[in-house]
């Protein structure tokens, strides 16, 4: 659950940004490859870099709550 909670906001920007695409390209009736997966890749880097932070204290609190609570999971 906590990679879902993880990768989601990734996955919704991408998403997201899949629809505005593929809606100009059935708009203009462009099916470019570059004009496809160029905003894609884009918008996932700048989404990334940009929830880096967020994603890093996430994995981390998650990691901290796993090894905190190991003696319930190692029975």
């Amino acid at each position: 659950m906590a990679a879902f909670w993880i990768c989601g906001p990734l996955l919704l920007l991408s998403f997201a940004l899949s629809i505005v695409v593929n809606l100009i390209q059935i708009a203009t009736s462009m099916q470019d490859s570059v004009f496809s997966t160029v905003p894609r890749l884009a918008v996932c880097l700048v989404g990334f870099l940009f929830l880096m932070p967020w994603m890093l204290h996430r994995a981390v609190a998650y990691a901290i709550s796993i090894f905190g609570d190991l003696a319930r999971y190692a029975r």
